[in-house]
């Protein structure tokens, strides 16, 4: 379900409170992305995210992805606990549409020099472009169907052999496609492809991701050395298809 967001200059594919799937901008605008050089810890990665928009004219709705690094992998039971306050946040920023959330999210735990708290490495926004291209970003997303965190509903829960991991990344390579297709957009429109594991891919990577990428895969392929947020996901993908990246 694709909604409009006026307030922001995107539209997003309808998630869950902590997060929507997914955010593609509006015809005058394009998604631009930008990381930290380092995480902030995150009320500080909030205010840093606040202060770039103001310098660029942008309200606060312009926001339309963030990207969080954590300690470790959580709980699902405290996943929900850190997706509350941050959500809370987002509240005081006056960023849900209609109770829905329009902001897209990745959330990983670096698996070596992962950050003392949950911090803010990236984060997506539009800014005015005349005739651009459709620039967007796609969430996170783990071997869990679309809108559950149930823990009973991970695939292949619990194991790891190269059968389980390669059924779990088909899995996801379908969340993935299915989100592009929503927002209109095709893997020839992709410019970034990022993949979250600390498993072994090559055995899967040829036939299962790159062949399946289309003509995104000219782009290539980043693997982050890192864990999925919550505890028993193994495997996580993100995209996006963006014209202007920076480093803050």
């Amino acid at each position: 379900m694709l909604v409009a967001n006026p307030r922001g200059d995107f539209s997003f594919i309808k998630g869950i409170s902590p997060y929507s799937a997914g955010a593609v901008a509006s015809p005058g605008f394009q998604v631009e992305h930008a990381r930290f050089l380092r995480p902030l810890p995150l009320a500080a990665g909030f205010e840093a995210v606040d202060a770039h928009l103001k310098r660029l004219n942008r309200p606060r709705h312009a926001l339309c992805g963030m990207e969080l690094r954590s300690p470790r992998p959580f709980t699902f039971a405290g996943f929900g606990q850190f997706n509350a306050g941050y959500v809370e946040t987002l509240k005081k920023w006056d960023i849900p549409r209609d109770g829905l959330n329009p902001v897209a999210r990745t959330n990983i735990a670096p698996a070596y020099d992962p950050p003392s708290q949950p911090s803010v490495y990236g984060f997506s926004y539009t800014i005015p472009a005349p005739n651009a291209p459709k620039t967007f970003i796609v969430a996170g997303a783990g071997e869990l169907p679309e809108g559950s965190l149930d823990p009973r509903d991970v695939v292949r829960r619990g194991e790891t052999s190269l059968s389980a991991l390669a059924e779990k990344a088909m899995f996801v390579m379908s969340l993935m496609d299915g989100r592009i297709h929503e927002l209109g957009v095709t893997w020839a429109d992709v410019t970034v492809t990022e993949v979250y594991t600390v498993f072994d891919m090559h055995p899967f990577l040829e036939k299962e991701i790159v062949a399946r990428m289309g003509k995104g895969a000219q782009h290539g392929l980043t693997w982050h050395y890192s864990r999925p947020p919550i505890e028993s996901i193994e495997y996580e993908m993100d995209l996006r298809g963006c014209r202007r990246e920076i480093v803050l």
